[in-house]
């Protein structure tokens, strides 16, 4: 399995990013010393893409997959590639409040302590849909990491489209997210354009 070992305050310095998108608390006091360099149209392009996969965690071949699924679909394709990649149930974690990053709610998932409408699920890849319920497993419910991590995520915002029950680590997936509702700043536009040469 192919895993992304760089740093992730260096690679948010050179996306751009801010690590609180991440579910990061950290900051990084380092500056990019890239001042006065001109970058790119296909450059800019690239960049969006890059922060994208960053953020979701999505390794490049199955990103792409997304952008084909998405160009399929009814509607316009960079809203599209958002809504499938906010759909996965790893994010739909995250921003539940059951995970501290995405990647923690990806080793989650991993680990079997997910049920999804009653049914385990072990794919972090596995695209939720509206009227979807989503908790932890019975068994699961009681140890000490989720204490931990309910702390840390109580304060957090859950989106409109979720409806989280942080008591029973349970939530529902009230509708599909629209692009207004996904916070995540990425010029999906850029990404369509790179794909689409």
């Amino acid at each position: 399995m192919a895993i992304n070992r760089v740093p992730v305050l260096k690679r948010c310095r050179s996306l751009g990013l801010d690590p609180v998108y991440l579910g990061i608390d950290k900051k990084s006091k380092r500056q990019l010393k890239r001042t006065n360099r001109k970058v790119s149209e296909y450059g800019l392009q690239l960049k969006e893409k890059q922060k994208a996969k960053f953020i979701y965690g999505v390794l490049e071949k199955p990103f792409h997959n997304y952008y084909l699924k998405a160009d399929r679909m009814k509607g316009m394709t960079g809203e599209n590639l958002m809504v499938l990649l906010e759909r996965r149930l790893d994010n739909v974690i995250f921003r539940l409040g059951f995970a501290r990053t995405r990647k923690e709610a990806r080793q989650i998932v991993g680990h079997r302590h997910i049920l999804v409408n009653g049914k385990l699920v072990q794919i972090p890849s596995y695209l939720v849909k509206a009227g979807d319920t989503i908790e932890v497993k019975e068994k699961s419910k009681g140890l000490q990491r989720y204490k931990e991590i309910l702390e840390v995520t109580s304060g957090r915002l859950v989106p409109e489209w979720l409806e989280s029950d942080q008591e029973n680590l349970k939530g529902t997936i009230k509708e599909l997210p629209s692009r207004e509702a996904i916070d995540v700043p990425v010029d999906e536009m850029l990404i369509v354009e790179l794909y689409s040469k």
